[in-house]
């Protein structure tokens, strides 16, 4: 409380500064009215060369920001209030700007952009969804592209290279997801031709509280394929429909966890038929058996995800929407997969991750919008270093909030909510009913169909069609069930949305703001005035019967989002009201005082369809919904206190990466972790006993097969120590080895020539780097996964991760450096010019082959037909004979068969089996079939035999994923033993922000725990490797050969 009095301390401050702004541009207000559209547009060149010539963007802000209210008024017909201007001020200031639904956030976020953008630094305007991304772009962009500025959108299942042009436009609209996405796979580019983001210069995050606040619990996440175990979410999912809530576990929602209690753990036993659960070789299944609880506890159907087709799809609870691609982390999915017996897709491993906190501190500056910040100013402020500034409203609100009703069951409540709403219909008063979870308002909708109410329903099944539902729930006699209406970004006005209207009118015509941009604005003023005319009247009937009435069917664990849903109404000075119609059952309720509250309605005997209404259940319901909140802000804090130790590590690792990506000369950064690796190998050899003890023998083994080392130990010891190991100096061992080393890589360049030697100093540190940062963010998951156990050892969790996490990463930069100096002596390299030659040669041998075998089949065939006509020769001269000689004689014996001299076997047509000589037979045949015994003779098939030959004796080089390299990629090589397969897009899992409270590890730390169970023959990658040796299996017998 006191936090939040010094917070707000100056902002009475900043609102008078406010008001000075929005005077100065009021007073250009007429200025530039009278300026003609060319030279509105003109403007925005001048505000540009003013900017280079030194003024700075505090200074241009009236003037720009009158030229964007002129400008929206001629292309919108919509122009900024007061309030708005203010609003605009504050966010480019850097602060987040409280404005109540219905003030036009939205519209004031051109203001800043606008401004932002004149230093062509790129401005990202952050949103919840596509549809609200894609929305802004078209509607705002139309002022933007007015003042001849770029406008581009980023959303989901975007192609890279369309990507990076909306990445270069000016402004840029698209969702937090996205952004983060775009940045997490920037980082794992092979090169600068992959990259599609150009910096953090400034954002504008819509729903600021719902982005930073609400979705800041679970961090974004890409993953690959990881090992799968399928089977024992399978058998989990058989144990533990058996087991009994409060016998066999305990559930705890509040803070959603699950605890198998002894007689559980036995049950279990039982059934996998094994000793000891809790043994070592067993203990992977204990976090099956924990996923499988929740998800028949924690995870509810058309709640918390839906099924649909076959697949278990997020639904996000902030939102109601389809988290599409989305999938919960740490094997939670794959249990609920076999909880639905739905395929069950395979697990995953972190490929890169980051906290969305983390992301957005990247900005050089950063602002906000949303309609309810106050309640989370110290987090904001302690987070992100944003102050909230609230906006005054442009017409006083007079909506009423009516008090809670609360009632003993949900279906009584349920029925009070029918009667409400038929009440109201019956009026013609519009009404939207807002729901906690898709199923309840499946539930409401069959009501109101059983009571013959026409209606809308909204929820994460049909979204598609929400910006229509929503544009006519303020029209006379709606009815609209919502699942969530917070982070919608409509806005519901009374007797409907006439520019949404005006713009369905002409898209129907075929029209578009994106691509048909001068035909639409043409007829946009003609159209919007017929919407307007239309909406008028009806305005006035819906204002009479009480304008929009907001009734919500259950209490949110956030009361912003209950805010933000009685904030739909009563917008600009409109009538309205609002109600919330509570039950003992509602979730909030049970988790949080229920049991109390029902006992109490028990004792007084209150029936069913008696509501309630007193201050003890306004404050437990408060009280409910503050715990949640502080919860969730502890796993906040807890998540950012765990990432901060990653974050450093994951800075130095992709500054490096962008280093590499750059082109810049790596040279004498590889030739100082030569001289590092080689130093390290000398001194771990020096480092205990006197000269004599050395093992100089070993060392000698180490380093020949790190790089060709130039001497001998006996050489060595004859040029510095005269023959005696024990007069050599650790200096001189040392100053020897890196001068052989030296001498050795001058050597490699010499051979493969400097260009080529860069090309391979960047592949190899790219590749060696990437691996083992994966490598490294498993090792941290895992560490993280069992780091709250220090705790029982009265150590601080956190203090211990962020020494044990600092020890690994310098374990890993130490192992990127040994590998790398490794790969870059030993590799074997190609270049594009060696591939192609290769391939020309084997090409021509090749075709020599097929030459070699067409002439020799033309040699027999010509060889056959001379036999042939020789035995018919000998036939008909023993014919002349026999008619010639006057008694018979005694036939001559003919030559053996296969005599030089004697005639050729003779086959069935197409017989081409070998005969006794071995030669294939032939039919004596015409001339035009003789060929075709011979494959190789046919001009058709030599080509095809060449193209199959060439292709398998010289593979192609692994071309970058879909992108042509870059121009100064440099040379393109073939590295055996270093390519890694890339994966594709449909191989990767995003996982973002969701319902789940819990800390969440990523599917690393699942896996390290997962991979061994009960039968397994390959020990787990972090298990000792039974070998005995000590070390880990993935270090030792399990660790990857090199080639």
């Amino acid at each position: 409380m006191v936090f939040s009095k010094i917070l707000r301390a100056g902002e009475g401050k900043l609102l008078r500064r406010l008001n000075k702004i929005a005077d100065a541009v009021e007073s250009l207000a007429d200025d530039v009215a009278d300026l003609t559209d060319a030279e509105l547009r003109a403007k925005t060149d001048e505000f540009r060369e003013r900017l280079d010539e030194g003024e700075t963007l505090d200074h241009l802000l009236p003037e720009a920001f009158a030229v964007v209210r002129e400008a929206a008024t001629r292309t919108l017909g919509q122009r900024h209030f007061r309030v708005q201007v203010m609003g605009g001020a504050a966010l480019h200031l850097g602060n987040i700007a409280e404005m109540r639904t219905g003030e036009g956030k939205t519209l004031t976020g051109v203001l800043p952009a606008y401004l932002n953008a004149l230093t062509g630094e790129g401005v990202h305007v952050i949103t919840v969804n596509d549809y609200l991304a894609r929305r802004d772009a078209e509607w705002m962009g139309r002022v933007h592209r007015f003042l001849g500025l770029s406008v581009g959108t980023i959303l989901s299942g975007e192609k890279p290279a369309h990507r990076r042009e909306q990445y270069a436009c000016d402004i840029t609209y698209g969702t937090n997801n996205e952004f983060g996405f775009d940045y997490l796979r920037d980082n794992m580019a092979w090169s600068k031709a992959d990259l599609v983001q150009r910096g953090h210069h400034y954002a504008i995050v819509d729903e600021v509280d719902s982005i930073l606040i609400d979705e800041a619990r679970t961090p974004l996440i890409i993953s690959g394929p990881a090992e799968s175990a399928g089977k024992w979410y399978v058998e989990f999912a058989r144990i533990v429909p058996l087991m009994r809530r409060d016998v066999h576990y305990e559930v705890e929602e509040a803070k959603r966890t699950v605890a198998v209690t002894e007689e559980g753990v036995e049950f279990v036993e039982d059934q996998l038929g094994i000793e000891n659960l809790y043994e070592a070789v067993n203990s992977p299944l204990i976090s099956y058996l924990n996923n499988a609880l929740k998800a028949k506890e924690l995870y509810h159907r058309d709640q918390q995800y839906i099924v649909t087709n076959g697949e278990v799809l997020i639904v996000d609870e902030f939102t109601g929407r389809v988290l599409a691609g989305r999938r919960y982390n740490e094997g939670m999915h794959q249990a609920i997969e076999a909880k639905e017996r739905v395929q069950i897709k395979d697990e995953n491993q972190t490929l890169a991750t980051i906290t969305l906190q983390n992301y957005f501190r990247l900005y050089e500056k950063l602002s906000g919008m949303t309609g309810t910040a106050q309640t989370e100013a110290a987090e904001l402020h302690q987070t992100y270093k944003l102050g909230v500034v609230s906006i005054p409203t442009n017409r006083p609100m007079i909506r009423a909030d009516r008090s809670d009703v609360i009632y003993k069951t949900e279906a009584a409540k349920f029925d009070a909510v029918i009667e409400d709403i038929a009440e109201r219909n019956e009026a013609g008063q519009p009404v939207l009913v807002g729901t906690a979870s898709v199923e309840k308002s499946e539930v409401l909708s069959k009501l109101l169909v059983r009571k013959g109410i026409p209606h809308e329903v909204l929820n994460a099944k049909n979204h598609a069609r929400e910006a229509h539902i929503v544009a006519q729930a303020g029209r006379l006699g709606a009815v609209t069930v919502a699942t969530n209406m917070a982070g919608r970004g409509t806005d519901i006005q009374l007797g409907g949305n006439p520019e949404f209207i005006a713009d369905e009118v002409l898209r129907a015509r075929g029209l578009s703001p994106a691509e048909t941009p001068e035909e639409y604005e043409a007829a946009w003023d003609a159209a919007l005035s017929e919407a307007r005319s239309q909406v008028k009247a009806e305005h006035e009937e819906v204002t009479e019967a009480g304008g929009l009435y907001v009734l919500g069917t259950e209490r949110h664990e956030s009361r912003r989002i209950d805010n933000q849903l009685r904030g739909r109404s009563g917008r600009q000075g409109d009538p309205g009201e609002s109600r919330f119609y509570l039950s003992l059952g509602d979730d909030l309720m049970r988790r949080f005082n229920g049991p109390m509250l029902e006992s109490m309605m028990t004792t007084l005997r209150v029936p069913d369809d008696q509501p309630i209404e007193s201050k003890m259940v306004t404050r437990a319901i408060r009280s409910a919904q503050t715990q949640v909140e502080q919860q969730n802000f502890e796993v906040r804090k807890d998540v950012l206190k765990y990432d901060e130790v990653l974050n450093r590590q994951r800075t130095v690792i992709y500054d490096e990466r962008r280093t590499i990506l750059d082109g810049e000369d790596l040279a004498d950064q590889v030739q100082a972790m030569v001289d590092d690796v080689v130093g390290a190998y000398v001194d771990g050899a020096t480092e205990t006993g006197y000269a004599e003890d050395w093992d100089l023998d070993q060392l000698w083994t180490g380093l020949k097969a790190l790089y060709p080392v130039g001497f001998t130990v006996d050489e060595l010891l004859d040029r510095v120590a005269d023959g005696e190991q024990a007069a050599l100096s650790a200096e001189d061992l040392k100053r020897a080895l890196l001068d052989d080393v030296h001498r050795a890589y001058e050597e490699r360049e010499t051979t493969l020539g400097p260009e080529v030697m860069r090309e391979l100093e960047r592949r190899v540190l790219l590749s060696v780097l990437d691996r083992k940062w994966r490598e490294h963010l498993y090792e941290m998951d895992y560490l993280r996964a069992g780091i709250h156990l220090r705790a029982m050892a009265n150590r601080d969790p956190v203090v211990e991760y962020q020494r044990e996490g600092y020890d690994m990463f310098n374990v890993m930069l130490d192992g990127i450096k040994e590998e790398s100096v490794g790969f870059l002596f030993n590799l074997e390299v190609k270049t594009k010019e060696q591939q192609e030659a290769e391939a020309r040669a084997k090409q021509a041998e090749a075709e020599a082959r097929a030459l070699a075998a067409a002439q020799a089949g033309t040699a027999r065939v010509r060889a056959r037909q001379a036999a042939q006509a020789q035995a018919a020769a000998a036939q008909a001269a023993q014919a002349q004979a026999a008619a010639t000689a006057p008694a018979p004689a005694a036939p001559a014996p003919a030559a053996p068969t296969g005599v030089p001299g004697g005639p050729a076997p003779v086959a069935a047509e197409g017989d081409d089996r070998p005969t006794a000589s071995g030669s294939p037979a032939v039919a004596p045949a015409s001339p035009e079939k003789a060929p075709a015994a011979s494959p190789a003779a046919s001009p058709a098939k030599a080509p095809a035999a060449r193209r199959s030959r060439g292709r398998h004796a010289a593979p192609e080089p692994t071309a970058p994923a879909a992108e042509e390299p870059a121009a100064d990629s440099g040379p393109q090589l073939s590295v055996a033993g270093l390519e890694e397969p890339r994966r594709s897009a449909e191989q990767l899992t995003y996982s973002a922000p969701s319902l789940d409270s819990s800390p969440a590890e990523t599917g690393r730390a699942k896996a390290a725990k997962t991979a061994t169970v009960t039968g397994t023959k390959e020990p787990a990658r972090n298990a000792p490797c039974p070998c005995g040796s000590g070390k880990k299996y993935k270090a030792c017998h399990g660790a990857p050969s090199r080639s």
